[in-house]
Order: structure tokens, then sequence, then C-alpha cells
């Protein structure tokens, strides 16, 4: 009261009694509630002084960051003499100390304690894991931990599935995915310190970065206060933007999601059934929020529009990212996802007894008289038996694979409500340096998610005199909500669009160049020219998080007595995710472990009433089996050939509808 400066500044003023709260009071959602509220009170009276005052570039901040270990940066390398951007690596911020990442590490534990084999070897299981994606691999790696031994058969030449990569006849890696690693990964995170690979991070400034689609070549940000705990430093870099949204559309923004911290998951979980926009409109949410928020997280959540995403998705990340101060923090890895991730992961089994098998595509799952697996038959003729058997096959490939006398089980049949999304993953190499950032960047373009210049925040892809950016251009189909149907469209098309949108993005840098007429506006100022890409179409990636399909998503046990099931798509609570597809194997693992040390079975998830009818009227045939060789073939993304966009179009020819 006494003070001046707090007079003038009630943020400033707010921001110091945020830091003194204990983290017992933070969980209190009451004081959520309370604090929030005075929060947006005390910011509403504050003058903008105030907010300057904390910004990046304040002595606030400054002295915020003097005071906050990941404000140092780990590593600097100037890019190049044209360009003034400079790669930094941050240190790995405390994502150790959150509710969830002790979770994680006590689920861990218990494969090396009470789920552990037994001293003579009582209870061990051989099991037969088919997929080598990061979901098998998990399921795997933990199964190992707990003196199981475990078989991994991936059908392709190399591990990741949906984040596999692969080296061009230049020795350039093409990676599937544009994939990001968030502090709110606390099973990755968890797996990371257990593989002692996080060196294999690079992390960035704590700050979201956004295109400004009003004025080319512009960026603007969110930026998180050092030292400042969440949830308060989400609201504040929301509130010290003055770009994207007005005071007092962050005001009828800000009423609608407080349930989401009082009532908790119960809240987001109801919320399935609405889109995103739905959502909006039925709480009184501002249209431009769509516009200027939205639509960025929705594409970079699950490459697909507002109108089309259930809001759970939406809420769970926010949720997530509100709970826990590091949690939006992001880091890539230094190198391609195989050698960093994959790798180790495979060590980690083979040193603990497991196998994993590359060229090892399963042709039939074959049962016994009483409905359990009896064999898997790989397709050299091979019969695989193990004592137990777990899919990690994505949701579009296990439909293709189910036996038969499976068919009339509701277990599987609800499995037709979810399919996998389509995605297309860009990389384009020019031959200078843009102008660019040390992070992902939000787009919010019609065409484009999120991109990055992989030249500048990547150390295996650095190069001091030219760019290679990797963008998600999405939605790409009518199946993602989108327009025009971009996979069924020839690469040079898709390139094409793209120029036109970086040329908006770099006005001053992109060069006019007739080979993409898209460019044919561009001044004399831009001289860069692309040299060099790569299209890879991914037509059935993460399942399409569409209104109402959670209640759809399968749990890891079945009704199988010797089957478990993985995958991003399984009953878990982060969703499609890199984390989603680690917790999903993990509880793969857990449920296997549990089931060999004669622990009660766990429960099979309620189907729906309806599901349960259609399957009973369900007429069964024989399954149609995975056709053809290659990453299309089996879930992954490919730049597709000829003979690769034919097998496309005779197993999934919705790929090929309404194109425009």
């Amino acid at each position: 009261r006494n003070s001046t400066k707090s007079h003038q500044c009630p943020s400033r003023m707010i921001g110091f009694i945020i830091c003194k709260i204990s983290n017992q009071e933070r969980k209190s959602m009451k004081f959520y509630s309370a604090a929030l509220s005075l929060f947006v009170a005390a910011t509403a009276v504050a003058p903008s002084s105030c907010l300057v005052a904390l910004s990046p570039s304040s002595r606030t901040f400054r002295s915020f960051s003097h005071r906050t270990l990941s404000s140092t940066p780990r590593h600097q390398y100037t890019s190049s003499r044209r360009s003034t951007v400079v790669m930094k690596d941050f240190p790995k911020p405390n994502v150790e100390d959150t509710d969830n990442y002790r979770a994680a590490e006590a689920m861990s534990a218990r494969f090396k304690s009470e789920l552990a084999v037994g001293p003579n070897g009582e209870g061990k299981k051989s099991v037969a894991i088919i997929g080598g994606g990061l979901s098998g691999l998990s399921c795997a790696k933990y199964l190992s931990d707990a003196g199981h031994v475990p078989t991994v058969y991936e059908a392709r030449d190399v591990l990741g599935g949906k984040v596999s990569a692969w080296q061009d006849e230049d020795g350039d890696w093409i990676e599937t995915g544009l994939h990001i690693f968030f502090g709110a990964y606390p099973n990755v995170m968890n797996m990371f310190a257990e593989l002692d690979i996080h060196d294999h991070l690079q992390w960035k400034v704590h700050k979201m970065i956004f295109a400004m689609q009003e004025i080319p070549g512009e960026f603007t940000t969110f930026d998180f206060i050092p030292g400042i705990p969440a949830p308060f430093n989400f609201g504040l870099a929301i509130l010290m933007n003055q770009k994207m949204l007005t005071f007092t559309e962050k005001l009828q923004t800000a009423p609608p999601l407080l349930p989401m911290l009082v009532e908790g998951q119960p809240f987001i979980d109801a919320q399935d059934e609405l889109s995103v926009t739905q959502f909006m409109r039925k709480y009184g949410m501002p249209e431009r929020i769509n516009e200027e928020v939205f639509i960025a997280m929705a594409k970079a959540l699950d490459f697909i529009d507002p109108d089309k995403l259930s809001m759970t998705v939406v809420l769970t990340a926010m949720n997530r990212f509100l709970n826990e101060s590091n949690g939006l923090q992001m880091a890539f890895l230094d190198g391609n996802q195989p050698d960093r991730w994959c790798e180790p992961s495979k060590q980690r089994i083979e040193a603990q007894g497991g196998k994993v098998l590359l060229n090892s595509p399963i042709k039939e799952i074959v049962t016994a008289d009483d409905g359990s697996i009896n064999y898997l038959l790989l397709r050299t003729g091979e019969k695989i038996v193990a004592d137990e058997y777990v899919s990690a096959m994505p949701v579009d490939v296990l439909k293709r694979m189910v036996p038969k006398v499976w068919q009339n089980m509701p277990y599987f049949r609800q499995m037709d409500e979810l399919e996998g999304i389509p995605v297309i993953n860009l990389h384009m190499w020019f031959d200078k340096k843009l102008k660019g950032v040390d992070h992902l960047c939000f787009s919010r373009s019609p065409l484009l998610s999120v991109y990055a210049d992989m030249s500048i925040t990547c150390k295996e892809y650095a190069d001091e005199d030219a760019s290679m950016l990797e963008l998600v251009f999405a939605p790409c189909s009518p199946i993602a909500g989108g327009n025009t149907n971009w996979i069924a469209k020839k690469d040079e098309e898709i390139i094409d669009a793209t120029m036109g949108e970086l040329a908006r993005l770099f006005p001053t840098e992109i060069a006019c160049d007739s080979k993409w007429p898209a460019t044919s506006k561009q001044g004399p100022a831009g001289q860069a020219k692309l040299k060099k890409y790569a299209v890879v179409k991914v037509p059935r990636s993460v399942y399409a998080a569409i209104p109402g399909r959670n209640k759809y998503r399968p749990s890891q046990t079945t009704p199988i007595p010797n089957l478990t099931l993985c995958g991003c798509f399984t009953s878990q609570k982060f969703l499609g995710s890199m984390e989603g597809a680690t917790l999903a194997g993990k509880l793969a693992a857990e449920v296997i472990a549990e089931r060999a040390k004669g622990m009660p079975a766990r429960p099979i998830k309620e189907v729906q009433e309806h599901v349960v009818k259609s399957a009973a009227e369900y007429v069964s045939k024989e399954p149609p089996g995975v056709k053809g060789e290659g990453a299309i073939a089996f879930g992954g993304g490919a730049t597709l050939t000829k003979m690769s966009e034919k097998l496309l179009m005779e197993v999934d020819p919705e790929q090929f509808i309404m194109a425009k």
C-alpha cells in the first residue's frame, strides 16, 4: 500500500505475490479461481506501462531472468553473416517437479519392484509385440525392465513409426513429421532420464511465436517470464501480448475456461461432444479467439481445423500447460529420431534380454479354438509363438488384421469409429539463409500449421549459409476438414502453394521464381530460391480427434486373454501424441506384468450400447490384412512413388475423393 511502484503497477505486485505462494496453496482450485480473478482485475486497472515492465526486454524481466537458471543459454551458434539469428540451447527446465512426472516415475519404478519377475524367473513371460513405433518400443522397454522377454516385430526397415526418418540419395534426413517435445510430457521426460538421453534435447526459450497475418514478415509472441509459476505465467504471457487479442476479448475468453481449473478432468471429458467452435459459441467466447489462437492450436494438436476438433483435446493441452510451470517450454531433438531415441530404446531392450527385429511384417494373427491367439504368422511363413501378444499397430492397420472370430466383439467393432487423419510434412532447402527464429513458429496460415528452420534449431541439420524449413501442411484433405484434397495432388502443386505462403511470410526474402507461379508477385528484394524439396505424405497419421471419439478409444486390456493393445489411439489421458504413445505402451506393459503376477485383471473399458447392437449384426469376413510393402502400407509416411500411390488408391480410396 505504501509502495508507489506497486500502486502504479498492480501487475508487478501480483507477480511478486505469486512467487511467494506455496505449491500446496497453488493446488487449491478455489485459490485458482480467486487468484485468476484478482489478477485479471489488477491487470484491468494497470496502465500499459506495467505490461511493458513485464515484457522480455524490460528490467523487471531481466531481473527475473538473472535469478533463473533457464534464462542462461547452454550453447550459442551464430548462424551466418547474413542472419542475426543465433542458435541457443537452454538448460533443461525442472520438468521433474510436477505431480504428473512423479506419477510417471512411480509407474516406472513398479516394473523393477512389485511387478518384477521373481528371483528364479517365476512369472517370466515371452511377449511378441507387433510394431516398432514409440508405443511398441515403450511397451518392450518396460517389460524388459520387469524381467520379461519381449520381441518387437517391425514391418519396415526403420523404427519409430510416425516419428521414423530416413536419408535420401544426398544423405539428407527426411522426417515423417516435425516433432516437438514439451515440458508437459512426463512419461517421455521420464523415459529420456531412464535412457540417459536428455542431452539430445535442445530446449528453446520459453515462449510461443506466431506469424502476424495482417503484417507479413512480422511475428508476435507469448513470453513466459522465468520465476512466475503456473498458471500465472500462462496468464501473464497472454495478457502481455498486445497484438493478437484486445483486453476485452481476453476477459471474454477467461470465464469459459475456469471450469477446467475448478472441475478438472470431468469437465474436460464432458466437452468431447463439442467441437472447438461449438464450445466457443456455447460459452460466448469472441470469434477472434478462433482466428488468433484456436486455429493454430487445432492444427498443431491434430492437423485439423477447430470446427472439426474435439474441445477435449484443446482443454487437455491447456490444462497441462496451465498446471505446469514449464509445461509449454519446447525442445527439439538434436538430430533424427531413429538414432537419438529409438536406437537407445532398442539397445536397452536388447541389453535386458529382449529383441527388436526389423523387416518382419506380420501376415496373419492365427487364433486357437477358444479365440485366444495361437501364433503370429510372418510373411516369410515363420510362426511366432509367445506367452503374451501386444498390438502396437496403428488403428487403421489393426482393423485390417482383426481375425474373423473377433469381428463380432463390441470391443473391436468400436474401432470402426476411429481413423487416422491425413497430414503432409514438407522439407524445403533454400540456397540462402532466411530471416528466422530459433524456435517453432505457428504460421496461422490457411495451408500451414507449424514450421521451423531446422538449420537453426537442430544441430545435426545446422547450416550457416542456407535454410532448411520443415513445415506441417494441414489440413490437407476433406477427411481433416479441408476444402482441398492435397494428398491426391502432385508434389509440385503442394510445393507451389507452400511457396506462395512462404512468400507472404517472408515478403522481402523469397525470390520471384518462374518455376513456382505462386511467387510471381515477389519484388526484387527477395533473393532466396528453393533448391530442393521433399513431400512426405502420411495418409493415416494419429487418430482423428473429432467430437465424440473419446468414448470409442479402447482400453489396453482386451477380451482376448493373451492380447493387449497399445498405441496413442488407445485410452489414455494424453491423446494422440508422442507422450500418448509412450504412456499407452507403458500401460500395456503394466497390464501384462500385473497379469504375470496374478493380480486382478484391469477392467475393459465400457463399450457404447449402439456398438454392442451393431456388433451382433455384423457379418464377419476374412481379414484383408496388409497389402504391399513400404511405409504407407504399414501406416507410416513416405515420399510417394507411382507404385505406392497406386497401392494407396487400392487400399484407401477415400484419400482420392473430392480432389480439387
